[in-house]
């Protein structure tokens, strides 16, 4: 996958392409589904396949002060569309300009003199332009003014449930501690990524080492203790490895940053500096201070084999979604 993020001066090969738009937040289902609407029109036409985003998210532009939110930060989000079959990832950069520019010339600077698109492919629900003017019976219009096709994909929802596949659903089952009912509609198990710090190193003087990783600009997910599956991403030990991690304040030791605690089953070597993919599979209880170290030990130990026999369950394997 080409990752663009110039399009004042494209190259020919960067142009023309079927291209899907959106924010595409956690590369859900529902994202999916436009995804692959765009990729078969692509392939019918001999088409390129594009994805055009906006970064930062124009939520974090209008309400900085607002909590950390994203699913997926830029990185992962790359990760997975690559996966979706991407050719281009154009991503836009979302300022002060682009968030006052008329629905219209979005469209004529955009889509038309800087993409050069073929065909677009949008949700239901896609709106853009200043004051979000813009929806998707003015981007049909405006196609068949310049010549693009425009298709658009009805809301998509959950053949169990009825639940549609949203963003905003997803991260509001996070929040309340229900990674299984997010990895539904995500369709895979929602993870966090990154190096593994160097702490306090108290977990090994009790008997359970742990790797900490930094949230940096992902959604907190409810605070507490979760069966997780980790992939080390790099070594000659890469692989899948189950465990236990804890997210929060740690309040039994006093701290105030939000860390994720990872503690790997069967594994014995030095993850410092390496990167971990740490996917949430279930809530086991809400985090809490303990009134010493051999009650925390004796409650680690107990979470430890509830994380093993949950993870052990069909319906929580890795491939269950």
């Amino acid at each position: 996958m080409r990752l663009v993020q110039d399009i004042t001066q494209l190259p020919p090969e960067c142009r023309g392409a079927v291209v899907a738009i959106g924010n595409f937040d956690g590369v859900h289902i529902g994202h999916r589904a436009v995804l692959a609407e765009a990729a078969e029109i692509a392939r019918a036409r001999g088409r390129p396949l594009g994805a055009l985003v906006f970064e930062p998210h124009p939520r974090e532009f209008f309400h900085p002060e607002a909590p950390r939110f994203r699913l997926t930060p830029l990185a992962e989000k790359t990760r997975l569309l690559a996966a979706a079959g991407i050719d281009l990832l154009y991503v836009e950069k979302f300022d002060g300009r682009l968030a006052t520019r008329p629905a219209q010339d979005f469209v004529i600077r955009i889509l038309v003199e800087g993409l050069g698109v073929s065909h677009i492919v949008v949700g239901y629900d896609f709106r853009f332009g200043q004051n979000r003017d813009g929806d998707v019976s003015f981007l049909r219009r405006e196609g068949e003014k310049a010549g693009f096709g425009v298709s658009v994909i009805n809301a998509v929802k959950t053949t169990s449930s009825g639940e549609p596949y949203s963003s905003s659903r997803i991260r509001a089952h996070l929040q309340e501690g229900r990674p299984r009912r997010a990895a539904e509609l995500l369709g895979r198990w929602w993870s966090i990524e990154g190096p593994v710090l160097s702490g306090d190193r108290r977990g090994r003087t009790i008997g359970f080492p742990t790797a900490n990783i930094r949230l940096d600009d992902c959604i907190e997910p409810r605070h507490g203790v979760y069966a997780v599956r980790a992939e080390l991403m790099d070594g000659p030990d890469a692989g899948i490895y189950n465990g236990v991690a804890n997210i929060g304040l740690r309040p039994t030791f006093d701290k105030q940053e939000v860390m994720l605690e990872v503690n790997l089953f069967a594994f014995s070597g030095d993850l410092y500096g390496r990167r971990l993919r740490i996917s949430f599979v279930e809530f086991i209880r809400a985090e809490r201070k303990f009134d010493g170290i051999d009650s925390l030990k004796a409650q680690i130990s107990a979470d430890s084999v509830t994380a093993g026999e949950l993870l052990r369950q069909p319906e929580y394997a890795a491939n269950a979604f």
